[in-house]
């Protein structure tokens, strides 16, 4: 029997895959994929974004694909407004906070992103016109000139500066099937409620309004385009009233950054679970539509800022108890006793991986858990995050799935401890936990290894300003 080469790809070293039912081998001689062209293999390629079984994964997606990037005719701020459009990501915010942060400001994105604050307060989060308010707005955000229309498309370096800490990424538009196929990993489960709210304002405004972050492993050859890139002149340069300043340039010759993006095999999505899975959805909605049926517009691509991993810096994602499960505080602490070693301390941020600081009775205590205790080669199992709910939070306090027990609240790094501490003086929390931050390693590890981490787990600072670029679909 004659038996055809479908395609050439590599994949490491020579494996071989039999199907179960005989009708044909798939297999890998010389780093070479062959299979017989009525071979049908006994499990079906996902047409939804949930992992593949790591090894399949790898075998049929990773070494067919890298990073794939596209330019795009960006509709960005008109310069003298940029400081003004933007805003703060529509999901760190209360509609009351946004309101707030807009009020006396028509540029803000926060009209797009978070159009529920030109509508009475008491109008449902899903109502259609909140989708409807949000595309007059940035109608009206083009025909009044606040946004302009970039004449080619084009890539650009996005600088963020915090703290005296800088980190640069490149934006441009991914990949809806690189996102589908595992080049872009995630690590975190999406709720249906928000996946579906960012999918309809997504196909309402045809568009996406903000960039997902994402990460991948730094390379030389990017870091120096990117040197070359920050000596021209900026299109933006401006500072935030959090005093985060943010720098923005248009990269005139994309093709070096394309080539070089071509050579990174996977990226990592850092903040944006919600806004790359929306995006994936209303691309192949967009994708299967009679009027799309040449399937190579621009909904295929979504838009990201991709910054390299050592770059980046997460803040602890803190916890905080409602009650203590019908136990008295002496109880409590002396349940912690036999989990690790509690002394009283001054310093409530703890100082290493496995080691908590614990807010009760007006006094912060420090859990150290013994290092021999915890197994480092699982990738979940060892977050910190995963130590306190599985030795602490669940046997101790009762807590049950972090995802939906209302016993559990949760507190970005960027409010530091004083927040833990101002919620359970108030009565409002029982008990808060400081937590060392979950490392970038950690997430590129348990995305690697197809894994889920547990919700809260990451907060990334600074964030993303909304306004400043939005991909047209």
């Amino acid at each position: 029997m004659e038996r055809r080469v479908l395609r050439d790809i590599e994949l490491g070293p020579a494996r071989t895959l039999a199907p179960r039912d005989g009708r044909g081998a798939a297999s890998f001689p010389s780093f070479r994929l062959s299979v017989f062209p009525s071979f049908r293999p006994p499990f079906r390629l996902a047409s939804t974004p949930p992992r593949m079984p790591s090894f399949l994964s790898a075998c049929l997606f990773s070494g067919l694909r890298r990073m794939r990037l596209h330019p795009f005719r960006a509709l960005r701020p008109a310069p003298e407004l940029a400081e003004r459009v933007a805003a703060v990501p529509y999901d760190v915010v209360t509609r009351a906070e946004a309101a707030a942060l807009a009020e006396g400001n028509p540029y803000s994105f926060l009209h797009v992103g978070r159009s529920d604050i030109d509508l009475p307060e008491n109008v449902d989060p899903h109502d259609p016109r909140i989708y409807a308010r949000a595309r007059e707005a940035l109608d009206r955000f083009q025909a009044d000139g606040t946004l302009i229309r970039e004449a080619a498309p084009s890539l650009y370096l996005y600088r963020q500066i915090m703290g005296g800490r800088e980190q640069t990424g490149v934006v441009g538009c991914v990949h809806i099937d690189d996102y589908e196929h595992d080049v872009i990993r995630k690590h975190e489960k999406t709720r249906q409620d928000k996946e579906d709210d960012r999918t309809r304002h997504v196909l309402t405004l045809r568009a996406n309004a903000e960039p997902v972050f994402l990460t991948y492993h730094g390379r030389p050859d990017l870091e120096e385009l990117g040197r070359r890139v920050a000596a021209t002149d900026a299109l933006y340069d401006f500072t935030a009233p959090d005093g985060v300043r943010h720098t923005v340039w248009r990269i005139d010759e994309p093709e070096p950054f394309l080539a070089a993006f071509r050579a990174v095999p996977h990226a990592y999505v850092a903040d944006g679970h919600h806004r790359s899975a929306s995006a994936w959805r209303a691309g192949r909605e967009l994708r299967q539509a009679p009027a799309q049926h040449r399937g190579d517009g621009e909904y295929n691509w979504f838009l990201a800022v991709l910054f390299p991993a050592e770059q980046l810096r997460i803040l602890p994602y803190n916890r905080l108890a409602r009650d203590l499960a019908g136990l008295e505080p002496p109880e409590v602490l002396a349940r912690l006793a036999r989990v690790g070693r509690v002394t009283v301390t001054d310093q409530p941020d703890p100082p290493r991986p496995g080691s908590f600081g614990v807010f009760l009775m007006s006094r912060w205590y420090r859990l150290d858990l013994d290092e021999q205790t915890i197994d480092r080669s699982d990738p979940i199992a060892s977050l910190d995050v995963s130590l306190l709910q599985d030795r602490v939070l669940g046997p101790i306090l009762g807590v049950g799935d972090p995802r939906t027990d209302e016993r559990i609240d949760f507190v970005g790094g960027i409010r530091g401890t004083a927040e833990l501490e101002r919620r359970v003086r108030s009565g409002e929390m029982a008990i808060a936990f400081a937590l060392y931050p979950t490392t970038v390693e950690q997430l590129m590890a348990v995305s690697d290894a197809g894994k889920i981490m547990p919700p809260k787990s990451t907060w990334f600072e600074p964030k993303l300003r909304s306004g400043l670029f939005v991909h047209t679909l």
